[in-house]
């Protein structure tokens, strides 16, 4: 890693956005192209300090592949203040990947398209993708997607009188008592949201 100056972060860089674009790495002329540069002798040394650096790996009949380490994002060392600005003394700290941050268990995880505002006010907005850890039990407050009455919906699980119940975080909704049976089908444990396409 001492080798990896910020020209190879630049072909790195690069090489990624090249990767969220056609989900490969190409041959040596593209990476010519991708990288700027003339030689494939040099592409070649260029991966291989990607290789080295823990980047990229080779599958056993010698193709690159992306690593874990390749989808790592650099996360600052200092948080965003949402109220008062505060001066900035570091940009970056180490890297992590974003599915360690919201998913445990991939096996069962699901990431489910929200609809419909009833959880505005818990800062679910219609649009998001809700990050599900699917299991059969919950703990009251957690946030749910149960089925009530063969419906699927992502409320509050509450309890009332001894009976489970469905709260919304918008006004303008009900609370839901189901009529027959209230399953959990999993328990959101994240949520992504995308702000510009």
């Amino acid at each position: 890693m001492t080798d990896f100056n910020p020209k190879n972060t630049e072909y790195l860089a690069k090489l990624q956005d090249y990767y969220a674009d056609w989900k490969s790495i190409p041959s040596y002329a593209k990476l010519c192209e991708v990288f700027g540069i003339a030689s494939k002798s040099w592409v070649k040394a260029i991966l291989t300090r990607l290789n080295v650096a823990g980047f990229i790996e080779r599958t056993p009949d010698g193709a690159w592949i992306p690593s874990r380490q390749f989808f790592a994002r650099p996360l600052a060392e200092s948080s965003v203040q949402a109220g008062m600005p505060v001066s900035v003394t570091a940009t970056q700290g180490e890297f992590f990947i974003i599915d360690e941050m919201l998913i445990d268990t991939p096996s069962k995880t699901t990431l489910i398209p929200v609809k419909g505002d009833s959880m505005i006010e818990a800062g679910i907005h219609d649009g998001d993708v809700a990050v599900v850890e699917k299991r059969m039990s919950a703990n009251i407050g957690d946030i749910v997607v149960a089925i009530v009455d063969n419906e699927f919906t992502l409320k509050t699980l509450a309890k009332e009188r001894g009976h489970f119940i469905l709260r919304p975080a918008n006004q303008a909704y009900p609370v839901i008592r189901p009529h027959g049976t209230l399953e959990i089908f999993g328990v959101l444990v994240g949520l992504i949201r995308k702000y510009r396409k």
